[in-house]
């Protein structure tokens, strides 16, 4: 792949070879990075799939801030860039971590010509995605519709802060407008033509209808540093230049610089992002970018990249499918953010600043399944951090959340921080105070939220406290939670039983002996909701009567929420009276259209017939869904693509394994997708999964070998997989007995 290159000489150029970086344009020596299509789940229309919410970002694995071209303007349940639109109006440092969370603390800037145009409607320019390169570390786009007016736009990117360059025509009057806030937003930003400098910032934070916390001091704060003079410059409010300012504090407001073009077309920003402060800002950018050197910077961002995608190998793969894969990553690797600064932070929580590593967009409800367990595999020097922050939280907040973004929000139902704090103590993670983590589980197990029995807790229903776990005071009594007092309450009892299950670990773990019985006595109260004579979990009234089967449920209905206890599927089982009753309820389930792969309730269903002692059904199932709900195109996702679960499944179940327990530290054995895959783990070791001969035609499991020894169960834990070592698959075109005679052991209450 070319790169873009400095010098008044060869803006032409420059604009000549500007292309897309589509599914064909591949190095003929490529790197796990030359993979990624950014392009993946960022389209989506009302007759096709659903919208899958990403955007082609550019940034550092788990980088705080996000820098993507802006073709609309983003908001709760609208994303900055969408696949169909046709104008670009802005350069967006983003922190918005999927569809339907908002963004904070947003900085935008634009290249312009002529006359200034703050507003949207006029400043946007077309282009073309042929025009468009784009990987993980380095954007480029040529804008505008005639060839003698257009403008080059770069960007790369740090943890922190971006690098822009804007090769402009030598006849234009060449500017670029920094957007601080929009309208009905009150911020700052201040123009210091001496330092070569625009810096400001803006309290813009979505999640404040989503949550009933004030926070007074929060602020994104940004500083753009210039590498070329001002001609000129000045700061706007609303549409209007302010005459004679070099600040503004007001709704609306921007700044610009405008610059000689004609000496020098290309023009060269760098801009700081922080939470902290201007100076802290200005301090990121110092250590982050200390010098102007456009291409070190982004082949730096790539190596980085390849560093963490090259952790996965894989040999057997279509092109289409190693698209799919090292995307999958990619989306996985960007989530939870980092939401701290050289050691440190401010809080969303307790709006101070502190001491220490912070994380912060973690979508819990959808990556407690499998994308954080992804993460303990591919990222697990990040793991103890992003421990310590959710602890963080706790403190200084008083609850651990549901959904930080980057405050509390009221997003979805149950505690999952329970489920991660769990899984990363089963793993062996020990850089987290495992008293304290205790402590913070201990008060969602047992706390009820304010005005607990007062309220019905709708879905995203503002300006109530932080929900916890909603309707934990009748489950205490009733040992359910019940329908005809608080919403989603069948959901509820059931993910919340798997939470028990995940607070008892930890329990076991800090010697709270009569805790973990009590814990995993609590964990079966998803039995209360099984209804024998209709074969459903469904909803009951505080009075024990069966309420309506169609309400209670969060996204899914009595289909989706059948199979919900992970920690416990023999218990299901036993329930729907026996393996045969399970299977053939798991047939209808499949048979019926029943299985919502665009939803994370079902993801762990294609995995179930291991249980059922039919494990040739999931081998088939889950490459089905893996070629059905994934591709390498815009559309190329089912779904909401949600902070990484969405391509967290796919890449475990195209390495062969899935993790239906998270935690229990165990994966349930599917049907690798390719012919080898080694994954080079962090720790040094090495684990490989072959199946030579493997194919599309192939999909059901012969026989298994680990570390040259037989295999007998459809089950690896995560201590095999670090030890390093193998899996030997023979694979056929027809289904075998093998791991049918396995009998999963129920979940013990003693």
């Amino acid at each position: 792949m070319k790169y873009l290159v400095t010098g008044a000489a060869v803006v032409l150029a420059l604009i000549s070879i500007c292309r897309a970086a589509h599914a064909s344009d591949v190095p003929s020596d490529p790197s796990p990075v030359d993979w990624v299509n950014t392009f993946i789940g960022t389209g989506g229309s009302s007759d096709g799939p659903e919208y899958g919410g990403t955007m082609p970002l550019v940034t550092t694995p788990f980088g705080m801030t996000n820098w993507t071209a802006q073709t609309r303007q983003n908001r709760i349940s609208v994303s900055s860039y969408a696949y169909e639109d046709g104008a670009i109006s802005g350069f967006i440092g983003t922190h918005q971590p999927a569809i339907w969370m908002g963004d904070y603390g947003y900085v935008t800037l634009m290249p312009e010509m002529g006359n200034l145009n703050p507003a949207v409607e006029y400043r946007r320019l077309p282009f073309k995605h042929s025009d468009e390169i784009s990987t993980p570390y380095y954007y480029a786009v040529k804008l505008g519709a005639d060839p003698s007016h257009q403008i080059v736009t770069e960007l790369t990117a740090r943890d922190h802060c971006a690098y822009m360059r804007f090769s402009f025509p030598r006849d234009g009057k060449g500017s670029v407008l920094i957007e601080a806030t929009r309208a009905g937003t009150v911020g700052y930003v201040a123009v210091d033509a001496a330092r070569k400098e625009i810096s400001g910032y803006n309290p813009d934070r979505m999640d404040a209808y989503l949550s009933s916390l004030r926070l007074p001091n929060f602020k994104g704060y940004f500083v753009a540093r210039f590498r070329q003079p001002f001609r000129a410059q000045g700061v706007y409010q609303g549409v209007l230049p302010v005459a004679d300012r070099t600040e503004v504090t007001g709704d609306g407001v921007g700044a610009f610089a405008r610059f000689d073009t004609k000496a020098n077309p290309v023009i060269e920003v760098q801009v700081g992002t922080s939470f902290i402060s201007i100076e802290q800002a200005r301090a990121n950018l110092d250590a982050e970018l200390p010098a102007w050197d456009f291409e070190s910077t982004r082949d730096e961002l790539k190596r980085k990249w390849n560093a963490k995608l090259s952790i996965a190998a894989i040999e057997g793969a279509t092109d289409d499918e190693r698209h799919v894969f090292y995307t999958g990553l990619y989306h996985a690797l960007l989530y939870p953010k980092l939401f701290s600064e050289n050691g440190r932070y401010y809080s969303a929580f307790d709006d101070q600043i502190h001491s220490g590593e912070s994380y912060t967009a973690f979508s819990m409800w959808d990556t407690f399944r499998a994308e954080n367990s992804l993460l303990t595999l591919f990222a697990p020097e990040r793991i103890d951090g992003m421990i310590n922050a959710l602890l963080q939280d706790f403190r200084e907040g008083g609850w651990l959340p549901k959904w930080p973004n980057p405050a509390y929000t009221n997003i979805m139902i149950g505690t999952h921080a329970d489920s991660l704090i769990a899984e990363a103590v089963r793993k062996g993670f020990k850089g987290f105070d495992y008293r304290l983590a205790y402590a913070a589980v201990y008060k969602d197990a047992n706390t009820p939220p304010d005005g607990d029995t007062t309220r019905r807790w709708l879905d995203r229903e503002p300006g109530v406290p932080y929900e916890a776990r909603a309707g934990l005071t009748y489950a205490k009594r009733l040992g359910y939670i019940p329908a005809d007092q608080v919403s989603e309450s069948a959901s509820s009892t059931l993910e919340e039983s798997y939470d028990d299950y995940a607070v008892a670990q930890i329990a076991k773990a800090v010697g709270k002996s009569a805790d973990y019985q009590s814990l995993l006595q609590r964990s079966h109260a998803y039995q209360r909701l099984f209804n024998p004579a209709r074969g459903f979990m469904q909803p009951r009234n505080s009075d024990g009567s069966w309420a309506s089967p169609d309400t209670g449920w969060t996204e899914g209905d009595q289909w989706v929420y059948l199979f919900a206890p992970l920690h416990d599927i023999p218990g299901v089982i036993a329930l729907l009276g026996g393996r045969d009753a399970f299977n053939a309820k798991l047939d209808a389930h499949f048979g019926g259209h029943h299985n919502h792969h665009d939803n994370e309730p079902s993801h762990h269903y294609g995995y179930l017939y291991d249980f059922g002692g039919q494990p040739w059904k999931t081998q088939a199932l889950v490459r089905e869904i893996a070629r059905t709900a994934y591709a390498n195109s815009p559309n190329g996702v089912l779904g909401n693509e949600d902070c990484g679960q969405m391509s967290a499944w796919y890449i475990f179940t195209a390495l062969g394994f899935y993790p239906v327990n998270p935690a229990s530290a165990q994966y349930m054995i599917g049907s690798p997708l390719f012919t080898r895959a080694t994954l080079n783990l962090p720790n040094g070791k090495r684990f490989q999964i072959s199946a030579p001969g493997n194919s599309l035609d192939k999909p059901y499991i012969q026989s298994v070998k680990l570390n040259g020894k037989p295999l007998l169960e459809p089950v690896i834990t995560y201590d095999q997989l670090e030890a390093g070592g193998g899996l030997e698959f023979i694979m056929g075109s027809k289904p075998s007995d093998w791991a049918s005679d396995w009998r999963p052991e129920r979940t013990s209450t003693h």
